[in-house]
């Protein structure tokens, strides 16, 4: 039997992955009040890590409770379907609706109303709940009429700012005001990356950051300020790599992806150099037991490093196999959250676009990524004279806390050696 509107469905925010803490609600896909058919698409949400696209579990009257750009915790009530009073729905201390609703009492009387949700940053929030404010007095001023501090601050109803003596002093030397500055120190406390990230937000003039797009430039961002990123770079011959790809294209598993090769080969040389499939923590270099290489997507959405998970354990065939479903699903909007964690290492193939040698930032907390060019004709020298063959340029950044320049130089020259000599990783296919 169909769910309707006479059998009340909560709808939460759904847990898509052990990693996944919470989620932030991009865009609905009906209008509030208005009928849903189960199986249409109901809303899209975002991750740390990627937009997914939830279905209506019911049909019936969709009846929102949480606004486009809140961010809620798993679990949490996001939208009824059905009559919402029966349901028992009702905003928790924090405005974000409920984790369990008890059933509601048949002998009362009346039933709680539903109560619309207004859109506040988790800090603005938190100093209206403390100072008994009500949200629903406070106009909005942030992405499409989040209410943040400042409006706070502008509504006559001083806050409380936190932050390091350090970004109170930059802050004021630059004319900002804290009281627009999200801190994520402890406690919510304002450091000076957040007043660095605050100014350069303030001083574009183009269109603004939301969604995946802000989290792409925020991993970067911290990956470059927290990491002395050296790039090293080598040519490689790619004379026989095609050839093999060739001989191996022909056979009855179908054409392999250069990028897939580029994988196995990266594998094989981290595999030798284990210093390289590290990571840094307080207590000092981790080299990680499982290689696990995330490869670079470009989506309409934005940059996505889908992750290929023990890497060294597979085939080929099967390494290409993988790639091509995490690409697709990458591309079509359908990555989950685990698909994109987990990596220790990265590579970022620009050849397509004609691209020959290139600065990739280390994806954190990896130690290193490998950027890989075009593969194009080239004069070089050959048996004593110089001849035409295809060649490929090789990029690789590495952490230079975590490694010297001699060891990542030796890793590199690895890698280009098995270009050259692909036959000493995959046997004579």
């Amino acid at each position: 039997m169909n769910t309707t509107h006479s059998e009340p469905y909560l709808v939460v925010m759904p847990r898509l992955g052990l990693s996944m803490t919470e989620g932030t609600i991009v865009e609905w896909h009906a209008e509030d009040g208005e009928w849903v058919k189960k199986g249409d698409d109901l809303f899209t949400f975002e991750s740390d890590k990627s937009a997914i696209v939830i279905e209506a579990p019911a049909s019936g009257p969709l009846h929102i409770l949480v606004d486009v750009g809140e961010t809620v915790k798993v679990q949490t009530a996001v939208a009824v379907i059905g009559e919402a009073s029966d349901m028992g729905v009702a905003p928790d201390a924090d405005g974000q609706g409920v984790i369990a609703p008890e059933p509601p009492a048949f002998d009362t009387p009346a039933k709680p109303k539903h109560q619309q949700v207004v859109a506040a940053s988790p800090r603005a929030r938190a100093q209206a709940s403390a100072k008994g404010l009500d949200l629903n007095d406070i106009r909005g001023s942030g992405v499409r009429g989040m209410v943040v501090e400042a409006d706070l601050v502008k509504a006559g109803h001083p806050i409380e700012i936190r932050a390091t003596p350090v970004a109170r002093k930059l802050a004021q030397q630059a004319g900002l005001d804290l009281a627009g500055v999200e801190g994520t120190g402890p406690n919510g406390r304002v450091t000076r990356a957040d007043v660095e990230l605050a100014m350069a937000a303030s001083s574009a003039t183009t269109q603004g950051m939301t969604g995946l797009r802000s989290i792409i430039a925020e991993r970067l961002s911290a990956g470059w300020r927290e990491r002395p990123q050296v790039t090293l770079t080598a040519e490689a011959d790619a004379v026989e790599l095609i050839a093999f790809r060739e001989r191996l294209s022909s056979g009855s598993q179908g054409k392999i992806p250069f990028d897939a090769v580029f994988v196995q080969i990266v594998a094989q040389a981290l595999s030798e150099f284990r210093y390289m499939n590290a990571t840094l923590t307080p207590l000092g270099i981790w080299e990680l037991a499982e290689i696990n290489i995330g490869v670079a997507v470009d989506t309409e959405r934005g940059l996505l490093v889908p992750v290929l998970h023990a890497v060294d354990r597979m085939t080929l065939i099967e390494t290409s196999q993988a790639l091509s479903e995490l690409s697709e699903q990458a591309q079509s909007g359908r990555t989950l959250p685990d698909d994109l964690t987990g990596g220790t290492f990265t590579v970022t193939n620009l050849g397509m676009y004609g691209i020959d040698a290139f600065t990739p930032i280390i994806n954190p907390p990896e130690t290193g990524i490998l950027g890989i060019g075009r593969i194009v004709l080239r004069p070089v020298a050959w048996e004593g004279g110089v001849a035409l063959r295809e060649q490929v340029t090789l990029s690789l950044s590495f952490d230079h806390r975590v490694v010297d320049g001699a060891p990542a130089a030796r890793f590199l020259a690895r890698i280009k050696e098995l270009i050259e000599q692909p036959t000493a990783k995959f046997g004579g296919n």
